[in-house]
């Protein structure tokens, strides 16, 4: 794989920090685009020599020059596209969210067409946000064509993506992956509407008590695994701008404070939440991206709650984590 050259958006973020990680484990020459500031997610899940070895570069996902010098100037075969503003932020400034999650991918999009015979490889993460709430759908784990009808301006933006992906394949022959996930677990999630799940973990795992912000049931993916599946994705590169949902362990929130609590048992009824449900679907059929892009390894949900409470501890102890930071 010495001739793929990735170039990850928003490696800044817990997602694209682990995507990272694992292509740097791999051997993979990675290069960043993420605005200026410390990378202090990169460094709570790599370790300092494996940071030296990526190519970080200060850029705005919103300047079309800037990102088309990255791709061409590190020869970049593939791209795996995170950079965007979450619910709360969307929320708070639209007219930047619109920029930052639309134009920004837009800008992606574009750079790739006019560099096609350089880039072989796009996967951008979109979002479950894109459907609505639980009492739209039937029982069950929602079906890969389950209408669309966001509740967010955060999932206006990730659902115009998908279009935006798909006519630059109608158009111009662009091909991409969108990956939906859903809510995403493990150390560096410590940002947007359904982060409080992780934030009990960490602050479980230093012995604080916390009250998680929302309950019902939803499907849980650690940041590993999502990060694996969009380098598994970028790889496989199916016909087409196909869109998919990640699949996980669904769970509700009673089990995962049962998690919470085997992996810290002192913790035992310190870890509470509130008991409405998020404005999203209970769980999802993750089978059709596997048949597109191959198996994904979805990490049992203790275990990921166990290993995450690991991390925090090891990194704690070692002033790799910034608690305040990471506990809200």
């Amino acid at each position: 794989m010495v001739s793929e050259r990735f170039l990850v958006t928003g490696a800044f973020g817990c997602i694209g920090a682990w995507t990272v990680k694992r292509l740097v484990d791999e051997g993979v020459p990675v290069t960043t685009f993420d605005l200026p500031g410390e990378p202090a997610r990169l460094k709570l899940v790599m370790e300092p020599e494996a940071l030296a070895k990526v190519n970080v570069l200060a850029g705005d996902i919103t300047d079309e020059a800037a990102f088309e010098r990255a791709v061409v100037d590190n020869g970049i075969t593939r791209v795996i596209h995170l950079a965007a503003l979450q619910v709360p932020f969307v929320r708070a400034n639209p007219v930047l969210g619109a920029r930052v999650n639309v134009v920004g991918t837009a800008i992606v999009l574009e750079t790739i067409r006019k560099h096609a015979a350089q880039v072989s490889g796009l996967v951008y993460a979109s979002s479950i946000a894109v459907y609505g709430p639980a009492s739209m759908y039937p029982p069950g784990p929602l079906v890969h064509d389950a209408p669309l009808a966001p509740a967010t301006l955060y999932g206006v933006s990730k659902l115009a993506n998908e279009e935006w992906a798909r006519i630059y394949w109608q158009d111009y022959g662009v091909p991409s992956v969108g990956l939906r996930p859903f809510f995403v677990y493990g150390p560096g999630r410590d940002q947007g509407v359904s982060s409080t799940p992780t934030k009990a973990m960490v602050s479980a795992a230093i012995g604080r008590p916390y009250h998680i912000s929302f309950g019902g049931s939803a499907v849980y993916q650690h940041a590993e695994d999502v990060a694996a599946a969009m380098i598994l994705a970028a790889r496989a590169m199916p016909q087409g701008a196909p869109v998919f949902n990640l699949g996980g362990t669904t769970a509700d929130m009673p089990e995962i404070v049962r998690a919470i609590e085997a992996a810290a048992p002192e913790m035992q009824g310190r870890i509470t939440f509130e008991p409405t449900p998020l404005f999203t679907p209970e769980g999802v059929d993750g089978s059709p991206v596997e048949g597109a892009i191959g198996p994904i390894r979805w990490r049992a949900l203790a275990d990921g709650v166990r290993q995450t409470m690991e991390h925090v501890r090891v990194a704690a102890a070692s002033g790799r984590i910034d608690l305040d930071r990471a506990i809200g």
